[in-house]
């Protein structure tokens, strides 16, 4: 299984730096695709963010999540709601990661969530959670800046 970051999820659904590598990486996955509440609530709430800064209009952000809810309602993802042990491995992953790779504690929720899902891969274009995913025993996918240039 795979668990999605919001960093991939959100370039799946909004054209930015990273949907080039986003769109062949989910293509080329092997296994069920893993979404948590968590995540979901992070891309939904990015899309606004994108309404706010003015990146979107408000339609173009309907467009987006109604795209997203659509794959969650049609099973291209497995959308599983985020269980009390995540915020205690979480906890443990803070103590041991963070002081040595300086993760974002949401980004911490994502790789113990991830964990306590059974996923054994981990998809992220964050490169302090790509580092902190793996030191947790996740595989990860390459980041945009490693792929050769086209």
């Amino acid at each position: 299984m795979i668990y999605l970051d919001a960093s991939v999820v959100f370039s799946l659904y909004c054209a930015d730096q990273s949907t080039a590598f986003a769109v062949p990486l989910i293509l080329a996955a092997r296994g069920p695709l893993l979404l948590s509440s968590l995540c979901e609530f992070e891309v939904v709430n990015a899309f606004s963010l994108c309404v706010f800064r003015k990146d979107f209009t408000t339609p173009e952000a309907l467009r987006a999540r109604r795209k997203l809810e659509l794959n969650i309602d049609s099973g291209a993802y497995i959308n599983l709601p985020l269980p009390e042990s995540t915020f205690r491995r979480a906890r443990v992953l803070s103590e041991t990661i963070t002081p040595v790779v300086g993760v974002r504690a949401a980004d911490l929720l994502h790789i113990a969530a991830a964990l306590e899902f059974g996923a054994s891969s981990f998809f992220t274009f964050d490169r302090r959670q790509s580092a902190a995913a793996h030191a947790a025993g996740l595989k990860v996918n390459p980041l945009p800046g490693s792929y050769p240039q086209p």
